[in-house]
């Protein structure tokens, strides 16, 4: 598998399996993003993906795929750090601000930001066609979550932070999308990095979340909660390396926007799982995500 990969990578046969692992990691990321927003804490939620990442993914980094180089396992060690950033950005802004609000606010800075980083750093370029694509995509997006956002009931205070730190979050999107992206590229076996960036970078949350979860007056019963953490755990699989195996294969940039289209599906499950209302004007600006999308991928 490594070496069909490898093999096929910067060809049309890779740039089409990178669409498909790039819209596969759109759906399955909006199902993550659901699950660390829904009925219990955000935090012991994400310790609880964590854990069981570590659980499924240590076997496989120490037994199934090649150890990384001293270089990779440097480049590991800062995907850890940017990856915390991230984890804390996000529970910090769901904390405070609905799932509608914060998901589309963060996907929509993230692949503005990704395909300017990519530009520079892989020297890729996109064409204005593909740029209009962006601005539909972003745009909508980020009207999707100012439309979301004049329902919000909760304290504005708390909407405020919530925002800021979901701005927060979408940058740091863009410098792991970008970063891992160059791991990946930089490991001799694409499985290798997969395998040990689940293993190390999932080390930190379980134990904060079982600190928060110590210190609450009435702590929820874990039995749900070590399901929807084994839930998220392979979905987290399917979805960043879904996405880091097509950032392998194709450009970078690209693969980023495709992903956002996580956002149509996020809304979908709010609308069919967490009762969050879908009218017209929320339907065109998904439509509106969409054609951004399609026209990233076919303008280039």
């Amino acid at each position: 598998m490594s070496d069909w990969i490898i093999a096929i990578a910067g060809t049309p046969e890779g740039a089409r399996l990178a669409t498909i692992l790039a819209l596969i990691s759109a759906v399955a990321h909006a199902a993550f993003g659901a699950l660390q927003k829904g009925r219990h804490d955000p935090w012991l939620t994400r310790g609880a993906i964590d854990g069981w990442l570590v659980v499924i993914s240590a076997p496989v980094a120490l037994f199934l795929v090649p150890w990384p180089s001293g270089q990779v396992a440097w480049i590991l060690a800062g995907a850890l750090v940017i990856h915390f950033g991230y984890k804390l950005t996000m529970a910090l802004a769901y904390e405070r601000a609905a799932y509608t609000v914060v998901y589309p606010v963060v996907r929509g800075t993230g692949p503005l930001v990704t395909v300017l980083a990519a530009s520079v750093i892989f020297h890729e370029r996109f064409t204005v066609v593909q740029w209009i694509g962006v601005a539909c995509l972003s745009g909508g997006i980020l009207l999707l979550a100012a439309r979301n956002l004049t329902e919000e009931t909760l304290d504005r205070r708390a909407l405020q932070i919530g925002l800021a730190w979901a701005v927060t979050g979408g940058v740091l999107v863009a410098v792991y999308t970008t970063y891992d992206a160059y791991g990946i590229r930089q490991a001799a076996d694409p499985f290798t990095f997969l395998a040990w960036f689940f293993f190390i970078t999932a080390l930190d949350f379980p134990l904060l979340a079982a600190w928060r979860y110590r210190r609450m007056a009435s702590p929820p019963d874990l039995g749900p909660l070590l399901w929807r953490g084994i839930i998220g755990a392979f979905i987290a699989w399917i979805s960043f390396g879904g996405v880091m195996l097509a950032t392998r294969l194709d450009k970078v940039g690209e693969a980023a926007v495709l992903r956002e289209t996580s956002t149509v599906f996020a809304a979908l499950i709010g609308w069919l799982f967490l009762g969050e209302k879908v009218g017209p004007r929320r339907t065109f600006l998904m439509a509106l995500v969409a054609l951004g999308a399609v026209i990233v991928e076919t303008g280039g």
